[in-house]
């Protein structure tokens, strides 16, 4: 798959019967792919960072699942193409998993607002993560949602330090309730590199 791809198009989608063949092949490694773009933090958070591959799985797997056709393509790549790193950015999806749903209720009830206190420090830079703005990720009453879409966006120095072998990459969350830092293991800080032009 093109690494340098930004969009995910009509044409770059697989007719269904091929995708349906070589589907359990295609899954299997997409989600060897995705083990070393997964960032737990603290118990219930944790950051799924996406790219072209990651996205155009999931416009795939929907096709496959709802058979909407054409019309469908245009809404999943509506809402999934911002989410493919455009060359100078991390884009993330945040899930906070708690399979209790009292205790997920609570927690999520004390959390609001918590998509705005995400960083990520690369040798000690802080750069603050922005929310995706398709909807509001925390309700009127203060309640967050447990799925945050998040970018950071770099600058060309950050960048090159990123990729770089002296990189020390910190990912974030500084919230009254919910406050959890960890490095970046050298694997992740890899693959996550291959996702600036």
């Amino acid at each position: 798959m093109p690494k340098n791809k930004r969009e995910i198009q009509k044409s770059d989608i697989m007719p269904m019967d091929i995708y349906t063949k070589q589907r359990k092949e295609l899954r299997k490694n997409i989600v060897e792919y995705k083990k070393n773009r997964r960032v737990p933090l603290g118990p219930y958070a944790t950051f799924y960072f996406e790219s072209y591959e990651t996205m155009l799985a999931q416009v795939q797997e929907m096709l496959f699942i709802e058979k909407g056709g054409d019309e469908q393509l245009n809404d999943e790549l509506t809402a999934y193409n911002p989410l493919v790193p455009n060359g100078k950015e991390l884009t993330a999806t945040l899930m906070f998993e708690i399979d209790n749903p009292v205790l997920r209720a609570t927690f999520l009830g004390k959390v609001g607002g918590i998509e705005e206190k995400v960083f990520m420090k690369i040798n000690g830079d802080i750069v603050k993560a922005i929310p995706e703005e398709d909807v509001d990720r925390t309700s009127a009453e203060g309640k967050a949602s447990s799925v945050q879409f998040i970018h950071f966006q770099l600058n060309d120095k950050q960048i090159e330090i990123f990729k770089s072998d002296k990189s020390q990459i910190e990912l974030g969350i500084e919230h009254n309730e919910y406050s959890h830092s960890t490095k970046l293991s050298d694997i992740t800080v890899k693959s996550l590199s291959a996702d600036f032009s």
